[in-house]
C-alpha cells in the first residue's frame, strides 16, 4: 500500500495521544497524579494536541476533504465512520476533565468520572482505528490476529513513555513507571517481531487461477490493463525492495525500541534533571520510530486487486 505521510503521522500521533489521555484519565482521577495546574495544561495540552493533529492531517488523504463530514453517517457499517464518532464523542468527557484539572484544580468526583470517561473513549477509538485496517480481507498482512492487539500495545507504549517523559520533568517521576514504560517497549518489540514474522511466512491464497476458477496450468495476461501507472497501481501496488525493508525494520526497531530502554534503564540510575532529560530524549525518539515502523505497515502491505496487473 502507498505510505502516505498524513495517515503515518494519523496513526503515530493518535496512538500516543489516546494512551497517554487514557493514562491521565486513570491515574489522575485516581489521585495517583497531582491536579497541579501546570502538569494538567501540558499533560491534557500535549494529549490532545497530538490527537487533534492526528485527526487533521487524516483529512489530507481524503480526495474531497470537505466531505468528510459525511463519513459519520455509515457508523453501522464502517469502521472508519465508527472511529470517526468515536473520536468526537472522547473530546467531550476530555475536554470537561481538562477544564476540572486546568481551571478548577480538581481531579476528583465528577472529574474523576469524566476522566474515565476519557479513558474508556480513547481505548474504542484505538480499537476502531485497528478494525478499519483488520477488517480488510483482501490485505492479508493486516487481516491478522496482530493488527488490533498491535494498535492497543503501541498506543500504550507510546503513551507510557510520554507520561514518564512529563512526570519526570516535572520531578514527580516514579520507579514505577519507568519500569512499566519499559516493560511495554519490550511487550511492543515482541509483538513486532512476531507479526513480521508471520507476515514474512504469509502464503497469499489467492491466486490469477483461484481468481478465474482455472485449477491447471498458469493464467497469464495477454496484454496489461494499463501502460502506465494509475490511481490503483499508486495506492495498492507500493512495492518496496527487500533490501530497503531489512534496512526500515532496523532503524524501526533501534528507534522506537531499543534505545529507549536504553535511555530509560540509565534513567534509573539517575537523579533529576538527568532522568528527566533521558525519558523526554525516549519519548522523541520512539515518536520517530513508530513513524519509521508505520511507515513499513503501510508499505509491506499488499492488496489482491494487484494480481489484476500482474504484480
Amino acid at each position: 500500500m502507498h505510505p502516505a505521510f498524513s495517515v503515518i503521522f494519523f496513526t503515530t500521533a493518535t496512538g500516543a495521544g489516546y494512551g497517554l489521555l487514557a493514562l491521565l484519565g486513570v491515574l489522575a482521577g485516581q489521585g495517583f497524579v497531582p491536579p497541579d495546574f501546570w502538569l494538567g495544561l501540558v499533560g491534557m495540552g500535549l494529549a490532545l494536541g497530538l490527537i487533534s493533529a492526528g485527526l487533521l492531517s487524516s483529512a489530507g488523504h481524503l480526495g474531497r476533504p470537505e466531505r468528510a463530514w459525511r463519513a459519520f453517517s455509515q457508523w453501522r457499517s464502517s469502521w472508519l465512520s465508527r472511529e470517526g464518532v468515536a473520536a468526537v464523542a472522547t473530546f467531550a468527557p476530555a475536554g470537561l476533565f481538562a477544564i476540572g484539572w486546568v481551571f478548577l484544580g480538581r481531579t476528583d468526583g465528577w472529574m474523576a468520572i469524566a476522566g474515565l470517561l476519557s479513558a474508556i473513549g480513547a481505548v474504542v477509538t484505538v480499537c476502531t482505528t485497528g478494525m478499519i485496517y483488520a477488517s480488510l480481507k483482501p490485505i492479508a498482512q493486516w487481516h491478522s490476529r496482530f493488527t488490533l492487539p498491535g494498535y492497543l500495545i503501541f498506543s500504550a507504549m507510546t503513551g507510557s513513555v510520554l507520561l514518564n517523559a512529563l512526570l519526570q520533568g516535572f520531578a514527580i517521576g516514579s520507579n514505577t513507571l519507568l519500569a512499566v514504560s519499559v516493560l511495554l517497549i519490550l511487550l511492543g518489540w515482541s509483538w513486532k517481531l512476531a507479526s513480521w514474522r508471520y507476515n514474512d511466512r504469509l502464503e497469499i491464497p489467492t491466486t490469477a487461477n483461484t481468481a478465474t476458477g482455472l485449477a491447471h496450468g498458469t493464467v497469464r495476461s495477454l496484454e496489461w490493463p494499463h501502460t502506465e501507472e494509475n490511481y490503483l497501481l499508486k495506492e495498492m501496488g507500493f512495492r518496496i525492495a527487500r533490501k530497503h525493508s531489512a534496512r526500515l525494520r532496523r532503524i524501526a526497531q533501534v528507534l522506537a525500541f531499543a534505545l529507549p530502554v536504553v535511555l530509560l534503564a540509565a534513567a534509573f540510575a539517575l537523579p533529576w534533571p538527568y532522568a528527566a532529560v533521558l525519558s523526554a530524549l525516549a519519548a522523541i525518539i520512539q515518536f520517530a520510530g513508530m513513524l519509521v515502523e508505520r511507515w513499513l505497515f503501510f508499505a509491506e502491505a499488499k492488496h489482491t486487486v494487484t494480481l489484476y496487473y500482474g504484480r
